[in-house]
């Protein structure tokens, strides 16, 4: 006789509650604080290396916890976000905050005993600023929201690199700049193809308040900015000549699908298919960073 498994309540509100983190946006940040950590001349302990990392997690998912609560009205409305827990029914705003803000602090805490006051600094600034700068006072008020904002998504190699070295140099600054640069291209491509989303719930990202061809324009000019910081790393000693061929490569193929969006006149398909190809290039570019870096260690 066939059984059929249904999820308990409680499984339910925890798998709700861990989609209040944002988990593939937390599985990036994880990957970039980790190469960031990799990268870095010295060692950590495994033990505190490892905890730095989960503290990096439960930040960025905090964050993202925040974002939903105060974006629960327009996620609502989106087609996009519309089953996210909050507008779902699925979980309280009030719980969410809580929720958000008792991680956050937790996380800066575990941040500062696992590794030290300037990663732990940079984390709770990360935070802050994505939670207040970007998602409540630059989202719904100007089309340069994911350019300034996204800097709260650059922080997590330059944290990593804090957590080994104790400190702030041109090189985590450097990888800091490739994240922020790289943003607006990213997020943008995703604008495009959902734009009418966008539009619906009055956020005014790029291609709804100047138009497809002026957005598709800036987005090219963000992968040729990118293209000299992807192989910086290189000159500044941090890699090898692997990388710097492999980041070479990455920011070409970027300009060329750059290049097919400007070229498309109809449809989304090359928007699409820039937005996929921008996650495989960051994933990309910081593996190479580790497999081919001068510092590359086992913690």
């Amino acid at each position: 006789m066939a059984e059929t498994m249904a999820s308990s309540p409680a499984e339910t509100r925890i798998t709700d509650h861990i989609a209040l983190l944002k988990p593939r946006v937390m599985s990036l940040v994880v990957f970039s604080g980790a190469c960031g950590m990799l990268a870095a001349p010295g060692h950590i302990n495994p033990i505190l290396g490892a905890v730095a990392l989960f503290a990096l997690a439960l930040g960025a998912g905090a964050a993202g916890a925040i974002n939903m609560w105060y974006d629960r009205d327009i996620d609502a409305v989106m087609t996009r976000t519309q089953n996210r827990p909050i507008p779902a029914g699925l979980v309280k705003s009030s719980e969410a905050l809580a929720f958000g803000i008792v991680l956050s602090i937790i996380a800066v805490m575990l941040m500062a005993l696992a590794g030290g006051e300037v990663a732990a600094g940079i984390l709770a600034f990360a935070n802050i600023f994505y939670s207040l700068v970007y998602t409540v006072w630059l989202k719904r008020r100007t089309p340069q929201n994911i350019v300034i904002g996204g800097a709260a998504g650059a922080f997590p190699p330059m944290i990593g690199w804090a957590a080994v070295t104790g400190g702030i140099d041109l090189s985590s600054i450097t990888l800091f700049a490739l994240i922020f640069f790289w943003t607006p291209p990213h997020f943008w491509a995703l604008a495009l193809f959902s734009c009418a989303d966008y539009k619906k719930a009055n956020v005014p990202m790029l291609p709804v308040v100047v138009g497809h061809e002026r957005t598709k324009r800036q987005m090219l000019i963000y992968t040729m900015i990118l293209f000299p910081l992807g192989v910086a790393p290189y000159y500044l000693g941090v890699a090898g000549v692997g990388y710097l061929i492999t980041a070479g490569v990455l920011g070409f193929l970027f300009i060329v699908s750059a290049l097919r969006v400007m070229q498309e006149r109809e449809g989304t398909r090359a928007a699409r298919q820039m937005f996929g190809f921008s996650v495989f290039y960051l994933f990309a570019i910081f593996a190479a960073l580790v497999v081919d870096g001068n510092y590359v260690h086992l913690f």
